[in-house]
């Protein structure tokens, strides 16, 4: 089972389970847990291979994960404690896990904060996709991750982000790396079938105004989908929860609020 964390509420009931993106863990909440707790019963979880979830012996004889494991890893955590239903907050592929986990099971989810989402990859998303799976297995994969990390963080602004996870992930193994890489082979068909299914789950993405990468999408999904809005975060870039985590929590807190107005 995944490493996690959880801290209880003296009085509310409402859970809010936080999800990072891969190359992360845990710890890159650490601008939200305080203030999160004040407020809601709160869980963290390091994804397998990540953070204090070291690789399992049934990992060593997979070769592959993929977003359904995944997933459920995250249900089992849920399961555990005996959560009924929660408010998710996600960062990059997290946000991906959160929308599969919405898609498995519904009715664990009452809403989801989706920052830095990723919903679509663009042209050039793809080709340095491409240009990992070529070189994933030659190149030390911190060489692979740093430069992907500066291609989604260029600015300077983004300096803390990029450095945040390039730290954590030098905590994963190569054989890790690699099988989370391997994710992209089924990322493009997930994403389009997400893109276009309203699942009807409200969701606020909170997206940095220079996230180039992602953010034209999202403004299409948010157009297209009932639920769902949009909010922009001037001068931020991909990872918003660290850029501007004053803005990305006030925002968050409040909208899972709203949901208590409208149910």
């Amino acid at each position: 089972m995944l490493s996690y964390t959880t801290y209880h509420h003296p009085e509310s009931k409402e859970w809010v389970v936080f999800v990072h993106g891969a190359g992360g863990s845990s710890s890159i909440w650490y601008r939200q847990v305080r203030e999160f707790r004040k407020h809601f019963n709160v869980l963290l979880l390091d994804l397998r291979g990540h953070g204090n979830s070291k690789p399992v012996l049934k990992d060593a004889f997979s070769s592959k994960y993929t977003f359904d494991t995944i997933t459920q890893d995250i249900v089992e955590v849920i399961e555990k404690e005996n959560i009924q239903s929660s408010h998710f907050v996600g960062i990059s592929l997290g946000t991906i896990l959160i929308r599969n986990l919405a898609e498995k099971h519904p009715k664990l989810v009452r809403s989801m904060i989706m920052g830095g989402a990723i919903m679509k990859l663009n042209f050039r998303s793809q080709v340095l996709m491409k240009l990992g799976i070529i070189f994933k297995s030659v190149i030390p994969y911190i060489v692979l991750y740093r430069f992907f990390a500066f291609i989604i963080m260029p600015k300077k602004n983004h300096k803390q982000s990029r450095l945040l996870f390039v730290n954590e992930a030098k905590k994963l193994y190569q054989k890790e790396f690699i099988r989370w890489f391997r994710l992209t082979s089924e990322i493009n068909p997930l994403l389009r079938f997400f893109r276009g299914k309203d699942i009807k789950i409200p969701t606020l993405y909170l997206m940095g105004s220079e996230d180039y990468l992602f953010l034209p999408s999202i403004k299409k999904i948010v157009a297209a989908h009932t639920v769902s809005s949009l909010c922009i975060i001037r001068d931020s870039g991909h990872v918003v929860n660290v850029e501007k985590p004053d803005v990305f929590n006030q925002k968050s807190i409040a909208f899972i609020y709203q949901q208590f107005i409208i149910q």
